[in-house]
């Protein structure tokens, strides 16, 4: 199972690459490194999905992804950081938690369902 969260990391990693490989590729060549990127970035994804349930994983890359490339703006291209954007990205790493929780519960609340089944 931690294998598997390692391939989440790995696909938020890569799409934040060739997210930034969009902002400054001026030359075919960096296109080959972006699709490259791309295509790495699908076999962790792929490979994250096999052990893990699949709407835990993209909302993790998903929202990996937009917050890290909302930093990205930030801190990289001189985007504009406010209360909102703030405010809106707890909310997203609120709900990528509460989904990990409710596709993980706990070892009693299972124990408990299948009793009752």
């Amino acid at each position: 199972m931690q294998k598997d969260w390692i391939y989440v990391g790995l696909t938020s990693l890569f799409e934040l690459f060739w997210i930034f490989g969009f902002n400054v590729a001026d030359s075919w060549w960096h296109w080959i490194i972006i699709v490259s990127l791309i295509t790495i970035d699908f076999h962790f994804l792929s490979k994250a999905c096999e052990n893990l349930p699949t709407g835990t994983v993209y909302a993790t890359f998903a929202g990996v992804g937009t917050i890290g490339t909302t930093l990205m703006d930030i801190f990289i291209f001189d985007g504009e950081f406010n209360a909102i954007k703030g405010i809106f990205m707890f909310i997203l790493v609120l709900g990528v938690i509460g989904l990990n929780l409710a596709d993980n519960p706990s070892k009693d609340y299972v124990e408990e369902k299948g009793a009752n089944a």
